[in-house]
């Protein structure tokens, strides 16, 4: 396909692998890359050489385009993007934050800038800092998430109505049928993660991967919505989590709750009880872990297949 995405990101499909904590090395990077689409290390459970280890590898492992997201508010951000600039990284796509700071910074070394937001004023405001497209994120999303609780339906033609840079929908998109949708919608492109998680390639536990493919409907739920705002299923640890919300615990108890480690222990080290398992609400139509360039090849190959046939049905 040729459009707006796939021309800035120099990619074949525009399926973007979201840039996932504890799931999204180089691993799951390069293997989308390689497929057609444009893998994303996600930096946010990474110690900057970490970081810098995971963009060696995916240079080593694939010759096509690769990203790193980068969450705003994380504490060494200033190494992160130092080292994004010294390994040469050509695109960067940020969340969690306002964009004003490093979009400049990022675009002044010549690095395509993508900004995630859950609203079409963030839009404007990430369109007005620069930042080549948007990803708009809607309420059915793993993880963070934004407190308008807009979802993808009504989010996507808001933020195409207010910016004039492509708009790549998230949230609750897995497969060709969704991308067709979002399309319709007017994004150019799709950002993916729950599925990406349920792949061999994908870093994060076995254990995790078994739990995303066995939920069924309503075992996702939005909480801490006094912190930030995340999508999690639910285990001993969201129940923990939304009895002290019931009881309108103080923003410091859940602080101390939810802990340093709790998304490390549950997705990396597959705790599935004591951990924090941030997955979106469409993981009850994954059924399958399988390889990453198959899920691409999959998800292109209906967004395809649905395209001709509302071509015909016009014709009919």
């Amino acid at each position: 396909m040729d459009n707006r995405v796939t021309r800035l990101l120099g990619i074949q499909y525009p399926i973007i692998q979201a840039g996932m904590v504890w799931t999204s090395g180089w691993k799951l990077a390069s293997a989308v890359s390689n497929a057609g689409g444009l893998g994303l290390i996600g930096s946010g459970s990474m110690y900057p050489e970490i970081l810098r280890e995971h963009i060696r590898k995916c240079k080593s492992a694939t010759d096509k385009p690769f990203g790193v997201n980068v969450p705003l508010l994380y504490p060494d951000i200033e190494q992160h993007m130092q080292i994004i600039v010294e390994e040469g990284v050509r695109i960067v796509f940020t969340s969690g934050g306002s964009p004003s700071k490093w979009t400049p910074f990022l675009k002044s070394h010549g690095i395509t800038v993508v900004h995630v937001v859950p609203g079409a004023k963030y839009a404007m405001k990430a369109e007005q800092a620069g930042c080549d497209a948007v990803v708009a994120e809607g309420f059915e999303a793993g993880g963070h998430n934004g407190r308008e609780e807009t979802t993808t339906m009504c989010l996507i033609p808001l933020v195409c109505a207010a910016v004039q840079i492509p708009v790549i929908a998230a949230g609750g998109i897995a497969s060709g049928r969704a991308m067709m949708a979002a399309f319709a919608l007017g994004a150019e492109g799709v950002q993916i993660g729950t599925r990406f998680v349920a792949t061999h390639e994908a870093s994060s536990h076995p254990a995790f991967k078994q739990a995303v493919v066995q939920a069924q409907e309503g075992d996702t739920m939005l909480t801490l919505k006094k912190l930030v705002p995340v999508r999690l299923l639910k285990n001993a640890f969201f129940q923990q989590v939304q009895e002290a919300e019931n009881r309108c615990a103080s923003v410091e108890e859940l602080k101390n709750l939810l802990g340093r480690s709790r998304a490390k222990k549950g997705m990396f080290e597959g705790d599935l009880e004591n951990g924090e398992l941030e997955i979106g609400q469409i993981c009850a139509l994954v059924r399958e872990i399988k390889p990453a360039a198959e899920v691409v090849k999959e998800i292109w190959e209906e967004f395809c297949r649905v395209r001709r046939q509302i071509v015909e049905m016009k014709l009919a």
